[in-house]
């Protein structure tokens, strides 16, 4: 019975982390455009952030209770030592992506590795695959799209509205108007990305007798998972604010705005109907909307490509890191620290890598050097073109032994 007490503590513990790292990750999604276009600065950014996301985590519960007994069967067997592993696979691959730089979602990585974990631990009939096919694999196909689409069209209206009006003006309107969609973005992470910590620790209390099955998270649960993503988006996640801010396009004001919007309104119909969805895609959707609807219709496709490899990987990736964790964590006590140190280890790793070229609230805002534009590149005028006919020749140097070739000259265009 200590066992299983002191296993529970663990697992607890062990998802408010992932809680705190899904925040630091999850950052940019509500602050990264407000930060990229001067409408707030760094850090007052990421504390009004915080306090939404704490703020939003009280305000529903329909996605906790889609990972406590919807993904999951209950009446399976699932056990601490199962959860354990799943949270190790979900922190890792956030501890990587972040490393990278790659906006990619804490909310699929915890579902792959509760998955993963799952089918070694448990068995096939642990999981709920119809609950994952339409809660979460549909909404995560649909939710870019739909959100780049209302994104793109917000755009357009925009720039048609104030077209006439003054360019000055109208910037610092929707700077204005930034801060306030920027904090419905906060909001509605909080009702969506905090639940699932909250799931995941009712999942645990459930598979002990601690609560009956199907039960709602408690109070405490809900603040502690709360303050735990708070305190994760307060500590900034700069790597991804960049890539998301300045990596995707560079968005200006109205884009700013309009991409905000239509990710509020995505994310919180999505948190209504009990879709654990992925917030990182729904915002990178609406952010590469809002670029293709400005005036230059400029996206980074480089930076996007990688992107969207990282989405698809994400499940599988965690999957297979918490199927292999939940191996190891089943062969008894002496498993439980093995992988428990395999974390620690890991993620000490990826924070040292990242000091030696550090992001900071800064320099945040610099352009990553892979980004790749679609604006076509400048061509030389006609009058450089025609500076080409007077070039110097230039004879090349001769080797001894060989004969002198004549100097060649560059023929004018």
């Amino acid at each position: 019975m200590e066992h299983i007490t002191f296993l529970v503590a663990v697992v607890i513990v062990t998802a408010l982390a992932f809680d705190f790292t899904n925040g630091f990750h999850d950052t940019a999604n509500a602050m990264a455009t407000s930060i990229a276009t001067g409408a707030l600065r760094p850090k007052i950014a990421v504390a009004i952030s915080a306090v939404l996301n704490f703020a939003g985590a009280f305000l529903s519960v329909k996605v906790a209770s889609t990972i406590s007994g919807g993904i999951v069967n209950e009446k399976a067997g699932i056990h601490p030592a199962v959860i354990f592993a799943a949270l190790v696979g979900a922190i890792l691959w956030n501890l990587l992506t972040w490393l990278r730089g790659l906006p990619s979602s804490s909310s699929h990585a915890l579902y792959g590795g509760l998955i993963g974990a799952t089918i070694v631990g448990v068995g096939f009939d642990g999981v709920n695959f119809s609950t994952v096919v339409t809660k979460i694999l549909i909404p995560a196909i649909a939710s870019p799209i739909v959100a780049g689409l209302a994104a793109w069209g917000a755009t357009k209206m925009a720039y048609l509205i104030t077209k006439r009006g003054n360019e000055k003006t109208t910037t610092k309107g929707f700077k204005t108007g930034q801060i306030f969609s920027a904090s419905l973005v906060s909001l509605a992470h909080g009702t969506n990305d905090a639940q699932k910590t909250m799931g995941i620790i009712t999942l645990t209390l459930v598979s002990v007798g601690a609560l009956p099955k199907h039960a709602l998270p408690p109070t405490w649960v809900i603040a502690s998972a709360g303050l735990a993503i708070a305190l994760g988006t307060y500590s900034g996640g700069w790597r991804i604010i960049r890539s998301m801010g300045k990596g995707l396009t560079d968005v200006q004001a109205p884009q700013g705005f309009a991409a905000e919007s239509a990710t509020t309104a995505v994310i919180l119909t999505s948190s209504h109907m009990g879709y654990g969805l992925s917030t990182t895609q729904v915002v990178s959707g609406g952010i590469m909307g809002a670029g293709l609807g400005g005036p230059k219709a400029q996206v980074h496709w480089s930076m996007a490509r990688r992107m969207v490899y990282t989405w698809g990987l994400t499940m599988p990736a965690a999957a297979v890191v918490a199927g292999a964790a939940a191996y190891v964590a089943n062969q008894g006590t002496w498993g439980v620290v093995l992988v428990g140190a395999a974390l620690v280890a890991g993620s000490g790793s990826m924070w040292l890598i990242s000091r030696r070229q550090p992001v900071t609230a800064s320099n945040v805002n610099d352009l990553p050097q892979d980004a790749e534009s679609t604006e076509l590149p400048v061509l030389p005028e006609l009058s450089e073109l025609s500076e080409l006919s007077d070039v110097t020749p230039v004879a090349p140097p001769t080797v001894p032994g060989t004969p002198a070739t004549p100097p060649t000259t560059v023929a004018a265009a």
